[in-house]
């Protein structure tokens, strides 16, 4: 297949690296930065930079911005994908870009489906895409009612060549409503944790927890901006609720309750113990 890939940064940039490294298609690339595409072609990421005009050449276009920038890009250019063709974006959030680009799409005759690479890294940009980012990872695919079934079935063939461990599929609204938790909440506590007023005090008495809790707290602000408020409600569920257990626990700490504190550790050890059965 010929393969547009419309955003060469931190996963634009790993999916040609992997298209090249596990695949025998053909990768092309576009992004604003003529550097990076320099660059990708010098790495032989891609295989030639794709302009617009060549938009309907692709057998597959996956667009790698951010979720408004998707938006634009994908209802600028719908004309300009060649009827029958596939085109995919691979955004964090899908409701709102699923709703906003599906019908544009189909009307001109492509064959649209949304995806997100359950895959990333604390770092953004080209200079950060890796061939081994998706090694294992879970590739969600987030078809309509109005979904083609070729389609689907032809990107999570792809996922799994490019060497995804398993494809998933999900509406946009059980995608949006996970990922509020497994994601987009770990991404807010990261980056509120950070603002202790002890932060500059750690050096040296900080280990494993406190590296794995900060991680990523340094995030692309634009970005992750994006996503939560067009998530806002899923996520600030989930910001709800852990607000209400964290004051069970702030409260058996100010009544130095031993029972009750002991009890909400033991029941919250025991609850990662049953996913983690789950998952096995």
């Amino acid at each position: 297949m010929n393969i547009g890939v419309v955003g060469l940064g931190l996963i634009g940039g790993s999916l040609c690296k992997t298209v090249r490294k596990n695949t025998a298609h053909r990768c092309y690339g576009l992004d604003r930065d003529t550097a990076v595409v320099e660059q990708a072609l010098r790495d032989g990421a891609v295989c030639g930079p794709l302009k617009e005009a060549q938009l309907g050449d692709m057998d597959l276009t996956a667009v790698c911005l951010h979720p408004r920038q998707t938006i634009a890009f994908l209802q600028e250019h719908a004309a300009a994908f060649r009827p029958g063709s596939i085109v995919t974006d691979v955004c964090g959030v899908k409701g709102a870009v699923v709703s906003a680009v599906e019908q544009p799409l189909m009307r001109a005759g492509v064959r649209y489906v949304g995806a997100h690479p359950m895959a990333g890294r604390e770092f953004s940009g080209y200079a950060y895409a890796l061939d081994t980012l998706f090694d294992g990872a879970s590739f969600i695919l987030t078809p309509t009612e109005h979904s083609d079934i070729g389609a689907v079935e032809t990107l999570r063939a792809l996922a799994l060549e490019l060497g995804f461990g398993r494809v998933v599929l999900a509406t946009p609204r059980q995608h949006d409503e996970t990922i509020a938790f497994t994601s987009q909440l770990a991404h807010v506590v990261s980056n509120a944790y950070v603002k202790s007023p002890r932060l500059f005090n750690q050096s040296g008495f900080s280990a494993g927890s406190f590296q794995d809790l900060t991680r990523v707290a340094k995030l692309d602000e634009n970005m992750w901006t994006d996503l939560f408020l067009l998530n806002a409600g899923a996520l600030t569920e989930e910001i709800d609720t852990l607000i209400a257990h964290l004051a069970q626990y702030r409260d058996a700490l100010a009544a130095q309750d031993h029972d009750t504190l002991r009890a909400l550790l033991r029941a919250g050890r025991e609850l990662k113990e049953k996913s983690l059965a789950q998952e096995r």
